[in-house]
């Protein structure tokens, strides 16, 4: 669910694996970034532009990457493949070539919408802190400055956002005692647009899964093979009848599967070419008993969704429409899932970022949405706890768990997370729950977590000395 890679074709696909944000690289200074701007054909029905800021990336679906232009008329991507442009009889940039195929430059111009992802805001314009507005959208607002973060936090992000200290943040939205107090969105985003979730989205499909549970139409206990009626008779480990859901919960099935490892063959880059992910993750070897060590398998993420699918007869988007985003007033959102490679979304999810916050603050109160009861106490409880360790941090039910440095302190929170810095912060011990997104896809850093460590926390921390740091 990371969508890192297939999206586009040709190069487009190695620049959504490979890049990273779109200020990250410089441009050789004997190159003229604006040559290469504009709008390219990339297959009979999409295309993709390429946008001149402070420095050059490519705009794929909405997401920015990263370009160096490392020699004439030659730009580079992060992993090193050199990508050749074409000029015309007239000097013009005409196109680029890859893989023995030209894609041709349709236009020297690209949509507003793209060009306002060169930069965080309008030249010029003065950042004054405003009550984020009433939507009647079931969130209540209030001012920061009756919380303990006042109006300097506020300002201190958006000028750390503005001035490139924190990169390529698209959105930062704060939920403290019970109100909306910070709203503010960069790089031509608003309110009204939905923003991919990529990883962030399994935790919305674990969420589906103990709706179910509450439903009595699953039992995460119940092997996984025998819940999806699958056999696997060209592999008899035996070892596989016995993965349950919730090894797939924990990212404990003992298979082949790590999406961090180069040399798995069930990491995402590999499964997400095949013509059926469920089965393609049951095809994979045993490395592990279930239920042992945890690697980070979006894979079975897409085993998890099938299950309740089949467990409750209605398709995954349909469910969670009916019993989860209706319940919390969430009616814009997208959401492809066929799990297939035919899948250019890659399962993820689509939402606007006051519908994140909507889904962060469901857990946040165990479950209830104004008094409704949406998700059961216990599930949220399972949910985040930590039950396994992946990649050196304990981790829930598609939750993560991890802590943050504050001070010296270490203050455990629970996070829905996804490439680019889809993140969503549910700290009950500070009365938090903390939205973001952002474009910094594949960066080893993490500004939002800059944000909260440095700017968010630390007021919290103070102003509630008895509180646990891990609850």
């Amino acid at each position: 669910m990371n969508a890192n890679s297939r999206l586009g074709a040709g190069w487009v696909a190695v620049t959504m694996l490979l890049f990273g944000a779109p200020n990250a690289w410089a441009a050789s200074p004997h190159a003229s970034l604006a040559d290469y701007t504009g709008t390219y054909a990339d297959g009979p029905h999409h295309t993709i532009e390429i946008v001149a800021g402070g420095s050059l990336f490519a705009v794929v679906d909405g997401a920015t990457y990263g370009l160096k232009v490392t020699g004439p008329d030659e730009l580079t991507t992060i992993g090193g493949e050199k990508i050749p442009f074409r000029r015309d009889a007239k000097g013009r940039i005409s196109g680029y070539t890859q893989d023995g195929r030209f894609h041709a430059r349709l236009s020297t111009r690209v949509s507003a919408q793209s060009a306002r992802l060169a930069y965080p805001r309008p030249a010029g314009e003065v950042y004054r802190y405003r009550v984020p507005p009433d939507r009647h959208d079931g969130l209540a607002v209030g001012n920061i400055a009756d919380t303990p973060l006042g109006v300097g936090a506020a300002d201190t992000i958006v000028a750390k956002i503005d001035d490139g200290t924190y990169p390529n943040v698209h959105s930062v939205l704060l939920y403290v005692n019970g109100k909306l107090v910070l709203e503010e969105y960069f790089y031509g985003y608003a309110a009204d647009r939905k923003h991919q979730l990529r990883s962030a989205t399994k935790s919305i499909v674990g969420a589906l899964a103990g709706i179910a549970v509450d439903h009595k139409r699953l039992d995460i206990n119940d092997p996984a093979l025998r819940l999806l009626g699958i056999g696997v008779a060209a592999d008899p480990d035996p070892r596989k009848r016995k993965i349950t859901v919730r090894d797939f919960l924990t990212m404990r099935s003992g298979l082949d599967c790590n999406d961090h490892s180069n040399t798995s063959p069930g990491r995402e880059t590999v499964i997400d070419f095949e013509p059926d992910w469920v089965k393609a993750v049951f095809a994979l070897p045993m490395i592990n008993d279930p239920g042992m060590l945890g690697y980070y398998c979006s894979a079975g993420v897409a085993v998890v969704g099938r299950i309740v699918e089949k467990a409750t007869g209605s398709y995954l988007p349909e469910y969670a429409r009916a019993h989860l985003f209706e319940p919390l007033g969430i009616a814009d959102w997208t959401w492809n899932y066929n799990l297939t490679n035919a899948d250019k979304e890659y399962a993820q999810i689509h939402l606007r970022p006051r519908d994140m916050l909507k889904f962060g603050i469901l857990f946040a109160q165990g479950g209830e949405w104004h008094g409704h009861r949406v998700l059961s106490q216990a599930w949220v409880r399972e949910s985040l706890r930590g039950q396994a360790v992946v990649d050196g941090t304990e981790y829930g039910y598609f939750w993560w768990r991890p802590w943050l440095s504050v001070g010296g302190k270490l203050v455990y929170v629970s996070a829905a997370q996804g490439n680019g810095g889809q993140k969503i912060y549910v700290v009950p011990q500070y009365r938090l729950v903390a939205v973001f997104t952002g474009g910094d896809y594949n960066s080893a850093g993490s500004p939002m977590n800059g944000i909260m460590i440095n700017d968010v926390l630390p007021p919290l921390v103070a102003a509630h000395p008895d509180a646990t740091a891990r609850p």
